[in-house]
């Protein structure tokens, strides 16, 4: 997989000089785990193992503070996508891209790719053994308190993605 990922901690060393605005009007330093990353592979099989495993490494690597369980549902939404891109978008499409973007209080995961098809999720049918990856993806999100949808590109083609909190939802 090809990592386009741009650091979060690529500024500049501190020389002792204020620049901008006072310190009580600058926003918050980014937290050291805070980027957004950017892989692309080719839609075949092969590439949706290595999409979750890049994931997975990128998140390890960053120090992310995300739980077992979220990390897991993060990765199972990584494969449920990424495997959608290659079975129904590879035709028009030859390659997909894997984003994460980490935020203070978010993880946010998608895939796109330049099939302009936008998927809806099938509802449960047990008699089938696939076409409900996006119903999983849905439900995942949902639990962990989070969100997912479906947006179209400039260039005609479509991002699936899933935001997920990292911190545990909290009840009234």
């Amino acid at each position: 997989m090809d990592d386009h990922g741009r650091e979060s901690d690529s500024r500049p060393a501190d020389d002792g000089v204020p620049d901008g605005p006072p310190l009580e009007h600058r926003p918050p330093d980014p937290l050291p785990y805070e980027g957004v990353w950017r892989f692309t592979a080719p839609a075949v099989d092969a590439s949706v193992p290595q999409a979750r495993h890049a994931v997975r490494d990128l998140l390890y690597r960053q120090r992310v503070p995300a739980s077992p369980d979220l990390v897991h549902g993060l990765l199972l939404i990584v494969s449920e996508l990424a495997t959608n891109a290659v079975r129904h978008a590879a035709v028009l499409s030859p390659t997909l891209a894997v984003e994460v973007a980490v935020g203070a209080e978010w993880v946010r995961v998608s895939v796109e790719d330049n099939h302009p098809y936008r998927p809806t999720a099938l509802e449960a049918d047990h008699g089938r053994t696939g076409g409900r990856g996006l119903l999983l993806v849905r439900e995942i999100a949902r639990e962990a308190g989070g969100v997912c949808d479906i947006e179209h590109t400039a260039s005609g083609g479509k991002v699936v993605w899933a935001a997920l909190p990292l911190r545990p939802t909290q009840l009234p």
